[in-house]
């Protein structure tokens, strides 16, 4: 029997839409709340959106901190969205002093607005541009086109194995993959055929590829 997607709802994130998002292209998500409910799942989906320091202090008041840091030492899968992606680094320029997961090293950084440049935030559609193999762009055809919404990003100077870059007056990390973390700063469930096609690879790339290995069976190259 396969093993249902967690879909972590802290009261940090846009968990309806997410939801629809992830059924609508196969993966069996459970909606969780308290971790307690973690059980019998097979990886962890972190939404996320609104202030970072409003984001981290719902999650860890929902206690999911320690069982992430466990999730992600034990190989899991996890795809952090939006803010999800920000919280795997160690801190933002947006909450000064507030920790995040640590999961990568690195702080997220802040558009800075110029005279007649880019307005602040970033919103709206734009470019992705693959870098190496990350697994939730294999075979996918680039530039592609996904949607933004946020002023704060990852910069490139966080060291991934792979993922996309955008540029908005910075270039900065949209996607990542390093090991069994992935993440995308735009949100999959608004950006049309792209999303649905990088949520469709963390299935078949990501979590079907794990069962495979769970299973003993031969993995796909």
């Amino acid at each position: 029997m396969t093993l249902p997607v967690a879909l972590l709802d802290y009261g940090g994130g846009n968990v309806h839409s997410c939801h629809k998002a992830l059924v609508r292209v196969g993966i069996e998500t459970r909606v969780v709340s308290v971790p307690a409910e973690l059980e019998g799942t097979r990886g962890l989906v972190v939404p996320g959106q609104g202030h970072f320091r409003q984001v981290m202090e719902a999650f860890d008041s929902s206690g999911f901190r320690a069982p992430i840091l466990k999730a992600a030492t034990a190989g899991e899968p996890i795809f952090g969205i939006c803010v999800g992606m920000q919280m795997l680094l160690e801190g933002s320029e947006e909450a000064p002093g507030v920790a995040g997961l640590g999961l990568l090293p690195g702080m997220v950084k802040r558009f800075v607005p110029q005279p007649g440049a880019d307005k602040v935030p970033h919103m709206g559609w734009n470019s992705i541009d693959k870098v190496g193999d990350s697994a939730l762009l294999r075979g996918l055809v680039c530039p592609a086109y996904a949607y933004f919404v946020h002023s704060y990003y990852v910069p490139l100077t966080v060291d991934v194995e792979a993922g996309a870059i955008t540029e908005y007056g910075a270039a900065f990390w949209s996607v990542l993959s390093h090991g069994n973390l992935h993440a995308t700063q735009f949100h999959p469930e608004k950006s049309g055929e792209v999303g649905m096609a990088v949520l469709r690879r963390f299935k078949e790339q990501v979590l079907e590829q794990q069962e495979k290995a769970q299973n003993g069976d031969p993995i796909a190259g």
